[in-house]
């Protein structure tokens, strides 16, 4: 990524869990190239538990996680954008507000987490998995030299990296 601070929003129906990891790896990762958020069209206002649990064996910094609201991140006061990813299918098939610049778009896809209930060893696994993932997808991220790639390029790319 080039010397500048990229924003990048992760966008999920609601944010108790998926996009909350995605932005507190995001930011872990990304050091001081990067400033993710999540952002939720329906968010609950609350956090799973799990989430915390998930990402403290990954030793991220969390540092105050809110379940955040789309709304917050669109309108002529926003900042500007450069990256949003909807990490849940439903999320997805919404239609997306207007981000500010143009962002690249791409869709990450996770399993709800929040919603594996079926036993706590079987809730704990499915975030674990969730962490695990998209850290991998984070890495493959910021380990593309995304200031030499045009926009074409780089939206394949990130569409890949979404894939794999």
């Amino acid at each position: 990524m080039s010397e500048r601070v990229w924003n990048v929003i992760f966008g999920c129906t609601g944010t108790p869990a998926r996009s909350i990891i995605a932005e507190s790896l995001m930011n872990h990762l990304g050091k001081s190239r990067s400033r993710a958020w999540p952002a939720g069209s329906f968010p609950p206002g609350e956090i799973k538990p799990n989430t915390l649990r998930a990402l403290s064996d990954m030793r991220p910094p969390v540092d105050g996680p809110r379940s955040t609201s789309s709304d917050e991140f669109t309108g002529p006061d926003a900042r500007e954008l450069d990256l949003v990813f909807t990490v849940c299918d439903r999320g997805a098939g919404e239609v997306c507000p207007i981000w500010p610049g143009q962002p690249m778009t791409a869709h990450w896809g996770m399993p709800d987490s929040a919603e594996a209930t079926r036993t706590p060893e079987h809730a704990e696994r499915q975030f674990k998995d969730t962490v695990v993932t998209l850290k991998r997808r984070i890495e493959l991220l910021l380990a593309q030299p995304v200031s030499a790639l045009d926009r074409l390029i780089l939206g394949c790319e990130l569409d890949r990296i979404g894939r794999g």
